[in-house]
Formats: structure tokens, C-alpha cells, sequence
């Protein structure tokens, strides 16, 4: 047996004229830690969206409240836009969420790809990628050194204290998203693991094995690495109905990302026997947590995965995994 954990997503945004409300971001959150989920993921941009708006909630600010509303549940970011953040204040702010939620958040970080984001709060945009890496730098720095001392672009650090430290040690789990082998071999040997968006089994599997394939060679343990997946759902009397549902669903919510594997093929969709196959499909190609995003975020929804999935992903599991 392997251990595979069950995530939700929660609606911290929403296609114009929609807007997020956090009190039923909040709802569903305690719905599903009653249900049994193991974790709650919400997205993160700053801005997005200019004919095609969309409201967004922030993040960190989501999990906070979250983290007040509920005990058990991991807390994750599926992912958080890390070259827009001050990485001293962002070490400050996920230090304290950290410490708040009793050591339940993880924090799923990517590069970024929305240009005009960038431009908005003064990050070169084709800089993305030094700028990731040197933001990590800083955060482990501060999460883990007992004072900081030296320079990272325009920050100057002279004995430098941050206190507390986070509540996990020695600092939350870090899951990069990403596609292209650059940001693969950067998951193989700088992070705890990777954060894919709405692959399927095939393409998950290769990728998989690239990251481990770049474990070994920089001579990381391949099997200290983790995943997690993000997959659109659709819970329906029929195959057919739930691939109508489920595609009108992601072309209004999510954009698909034409540089990689990415595709509304890999929603999990059909009755509820048809989800728990495509769920096992999943499994079998290695991944270890599943984080569902249910069509339209709607509460009948998330009860048939609690009823019918969420016992299927039990009986396949051994204790054990990210945040938990």
C-alpha cells in the first residue's frame, strides 16, 4: 500500500461578474475537514485578467482565516506567485501562519507566467526565474539562521534576527509548480516536491520520472520527494453529462497552459464508479495527493466525493505524507 491523501480546492477566485465570497471559502473549509479531507488549497495572483476579470481573494490571507476555523487540515498554496512577494516579509507572514495554524501550512511556489502582474509591482518579468531562486534563498535563510547576514539583489542583511522561527522545522514543506526540465531539476534538488495542474497519468508519469531521474544525479534520494495533483472534478449520473459540465467549468474558471501538458482531459468526471477508476489511474502513475476542484465549487459536490471517493482513497492508504 501507499499512502495517498485527499485535498480540496476552495473558490478564492472567480470569472467576472462572479466574486469570492470568504465566508463560503470559509464554509467549505470546515466542510471539509468534517468530511474527512486532508488538506484545503487556494490559488494565488495579484492581479489577473483584463476583457476576462477575475476577482481574487489573496492567498495567505485566506489561509490565515482558514487556519482559525479549522484544527486538523493542511493548509497549502496551489501556487503562490513567490517573485511578487518581498521574500523578508513573505518569511515573516507564512512564519506567523505557520505558528497560527499549529504547523499546517504548505506552501506550493511557482515562478509565475502573467506579465502584466509583474510589471504591476515592479518585478522584471523576464528576471522570474533568478528572482524565484533567490527568494528561496532567503526564505530558508530566514526560516532557518539564527541571524542573516549578506546581500540578495537590493537587500542588505547585517545581523539580521527574525523571530520565531516556524512552527515546522526546520521550515514549512516547499512544492514548486512547473513544467519545463529547468523547473523540474530545480524540484529534484531544491524542493520537498512538485505541485502539477491538471495532467493526466501519462504525462504526469513522465515528468515524474525526469524529477527523479534528476534526483539521483545531483545524488538526492529520489524517494524523499513528494507530489501533489490538481484535478478538475465532476460527480454525474453519466460519463457524458460530466465532461459537458466539467468542460464549460474549466473554460470559464482556468486557463490552460499551452507550454505544457496541461488539458481539461484530466478531469476526473462520470459517476461515481468512473471517478474512483480515473482516481486509481492517478495512483498508479505515482501521484500521492489529490487535490479535487470540484465543478463550480458546488457543496453537492464535494459530498459525493466524501461519500464516494473519499472512502475509495482510504482503503488505498497507509499513514503518512506532506503536512500530515
Amino acid at each position: 500500500m501507499v499512502h495517498v491523501r485527499l485535498g480540496l480546492a476552495l473558490e478564492n477566485f472567480a470569472p467576472h461578474p462572479k466574486v469570492p465570497e470568504m465566508n463560503d471559502l470559509l464554509d467549505s473549509a470546515r466542510q471539509a475537514e468534517a468530511y474527512g479531507f486532508d488538506s484545503v488549497w487556494v490559488w494565488d495572483h495579484i492581479l489577473l485578467g483584463t476583457k476576462r476579470p477575475f476577482p481574487f481573494l489573496e492567498s495567505l490571507t485566506c489561509l490565515a482565516a482558514t487556519a482559525v476555523v479549522t484544527e486538523r487540515v493542511s493548509l497549502g498554496t496551489g501556487v503562490l506567485v513567490l517573485p511578487l512577494r518581498n521574500p523578508v516579509v513573505l518569511a515573516k507572514v507564512t512564519t506567523t501562519l505557520d505558528r497560527m495554524s499549529a504547523g499546517r501550512l504548505v506552501l506550493g511556489l511557482a515562478a509565475g507566467w502573467y506579465e502584466r502582474e509583474f510589471d504591476a509591482v515592479g518585478v522584471p518579468f523576464r528576471e522570474r526565474g533568478a528572482v524565484f531562486e533567490r527568494n528561496v534563498d532567503v526564505l530558508n535563510r530566514f526560516w532557518t539562521e539564527e541571524a542573516v547576514d549578506g546581500e540578495a539583489g537590493d537587500m542588505r542583511f547585517v545581523r539580521a534576527v527574525m523571530a520565531p522561527k516556524p512552527e515546522q522545522r526546520p521550515r514549512p514543506p516547499l512544492l514548486f509548480g512547473g513544467y519545463v526540465d529547468k523547473v523540474l531539476r530545480r524540484v529534484a534538488t531544491r524542493a520537498d516536491g512538485w505541485l502539477t495542474y491538471f495532467y493526466e497519468p501519462e504525462s504526469f508519469a513522465r515528468a515524474w520520472a525526469k524529477i527523479h531521474a534528476f534526483a539521483e544525479e545531483a545524488g538526492r534520494d529520489p524517494a524523499s520527494l513528494t507530489n501533489v495533483a490538481q484535478l478538475p472534478l465532476c460527480v454525474d449520473g453519466s460519463y457524458e453529462a460530466a465532461d459537458r459540465r466539467v468542460r464549460d467549468f474549466i473554460e470559464r474558471y482556468f486557463d490552460v497552459a499551452p507550454w505544457s501538458e496541461s488539458t481539461a482531459d484530466s478531469a476526473i468526471r462520470g459517476t461515481p464508479e468512473q471517478c474512483i477508476e480515473q482516481l486509481a489511474r492517478h495512483v498508479e502513475a505515482g501521484v500521492r495527493e489529490i487535490v479535487l476542484v470540484p465543478y463550480d465549487y458546488e457543496a453537492e459536490q464535494v459530498a459525493a466525493v466524501a461519500e464516494h471517493l473519499l472512502p475509495w482513497v482510504r482503503s488505498v492508504s497507509e499513514p503518512a505524507g506532506v503536512g500530515g
